[in-house]
């Protein structure tokens, strides 16, 4: 598939708007549960042409801001056992393609945490499109992906008593995003 109708789309360079965007994530904790917490978007750029399939996407999250609603374990997070966020405070996202999929559409590219880089898959679901009471045209759109954390590095973990360990690998990274196009 060369390209794809999104109804209401328009090509030009969407902003993302912090006040109305999220990232959250979840991972197992001790095998048995999941402990979810959010980081704040620092900037994310869409350029997007007249063809979707060749928009490009920047993104950056600021890493100091996790919270998981415990200060304890949001200080471990911080610290070089994990994010090591006096040397990494951000992550950061560059694509590298679109692509459609069925009636799925996703937005590949490279992901940097703690310094490293691997690519990774975003599946994209569209939210729509709007015009707010100020004139701005917004659109709306949420992705989900999983990672590996210790693929970047973030390798600690701590054995249990009854087998198995404390954090488990995969993390899923779940996004809620809203921009504006930019007027000219």
């Amino acid at each position: 598939m060369t390209t794809i109708d999104i109804p209401g789309y328009r090509a030009g360079t969407w902003i993302l708007d912090p006040a109305h965007s999220e990232v959250t994530f979840s991972v197992r904790h001790m095998m048995i549960s999941k402990v979810r917490g959010t980081f704040g978007m620092k900037s994310a750029t869409l350029v997007a042409p007249e063809n979707p399939l060749e928009a490009r996407v920047e993104a950056s999250v600021d890493v100091t801001s996790i919270d998981t609603n415990d200060e304890g374990r949001d200080g471990h997070l911080r610290s070089a056992d994990f994010f090591d966020t006096e040397n990494f405070p951000t992550m950061e996202f560059v694509s590298t393609a679109a692509r459609a999929e069925a009636d799925e559409f996703f937005i590949d590219g490279d992901l940097t945490i703690r310094g490293v880089t691997k690519p990774v898959s975003f599946k994209f679901d569209f939210g729509g499109f709007g015009t707010d009471p100020y004139g701005n045209y917004k659109a709306g759109a949420s992705a989900t992906t999983i990672v590996n954390r210790e693929d970047f590095g973030l390798t600690w973990n701590a054995a249990l008593e009854t087998g198995g360990v404390l954090v488990g690998k995969d993390i899923t990274i779940n996004l809620d995003l809203q921009g504006a196009l930019q007027q000219d």
